[in-house]
């Protein structure tokens, strides 16, 4: 299939960018084109203008800005792997990076762009949620940030108004204790079932994804120090999210799990 036929713009700044999906009620924004081009090959998504931000060199920024680091929409899953700044603060978001796709989407795919996307099986969205990552997008009215979790709205579905451009993704430090872990059918499939854990002195969590329609944070008070205890507990917060599929509700509780025990090395 070939997509539908579209104005092609290349942005050199985010002014331009902007520019161009203010004055174009039916662009759409290029970043990693991981996500849109195959819409836009079988027709799914049929924007009249396309506007290509890749390029501009503020949104490719990893910046630590006193108790925040700031991560540009266009930093490639590669980078987040890899990038020293993320390793050291955020490990468990380059842990994360790491499990996504293959090589080839992961030198090409962009942080805003799995965000914008918003497929309840990635783990990026989750990974902002569950690091309580704050979301600043530009339009040609200013800027404006929310917390991550009113960015996901549902499946495919976000805040993000038609004129507006996600700028970066600011996350508080220092980062909590936590753990990742997750499901596939096969290594850089999207995942079945996965989890984020967070066990710290400030506070206890779970995020799911891939078992609702969006990521899915649950505060406990504590986590239970016993296994079987802490078990029950899972199934609980599970049965909250996700109540109808037994199977990926059983897997859940495991990945769960596994997510604790790894939040547990990193203490």
């Amino acid at each position: 299939m070939k997509p539908a036929v579209f104005q092609y713009r290349k942005a050199e700044t985010t002014r331009e960018a902007l520019e161009a999906l203010g004055t174009n009620p039916g662009a759409k924004v290029l970043a990693g084109g991981q996500s849109l081009v195959p819409l836009m090959n079988f027709r799914l998504s049929r924007p009249d203008v396309l506007v290509d931000i890749n390029g501009i060199e503020e949104l490719t920024l990893v910046e630590k800005l006193d108790q925040t680091l700031a991560i540009g929409a266009l930093v490639r899953h590669s980078t987040l792997s890899q990038h020293p700044l993320i390793e050291r603060e955020v490990p468990v978001l380059a842990e994360a990076a790491r499990h996504i796709g293959h090589w080839a989407i992961r030198n090409r795919g962009t942080i805003g762009g799995s965000a914008v996307h918003a497929d309840p099986a990635a783990e990026l969205p989750a990974a902002l949620v569950a690091l309580r990552a704050s979301v600043v997008v530009g339009a040609p009215r200013g800027e404006r940030t929310m917390p991550a979790d009113e960015f996901f709205l549902g499946y495919y579905t976000t805040a993000l108004a038609q004129d507006e451009l996600v700028m970066r993704f600011e996350i508080p430090l220092p980062a909590r204790r936590m753990g990742f872990s997750e499901v596939v059918r096969r290594p850089g499939d999207f995942a079945l079932v996965g989890a984020y854990v967070e066990d710290s002195d400030a506070e206890a969590a779970v995020t799911w994804f891939g078992l609702g329609a969006m990521p899915e944070r649950q505060v406990v008070e504590a986590w239970p120090k016993g296994q079987d205890e802490r078990q029950a507990l899972l199934e609980r917060l599970a049965r909250e999210v996700q109540s109808d599929d037994e199977y990926k509700y059983a897997m859940a509780v495991n990945v769960a799990e596994r997510a604790y025990l790894a939040a547990q090395k990193e203490g």
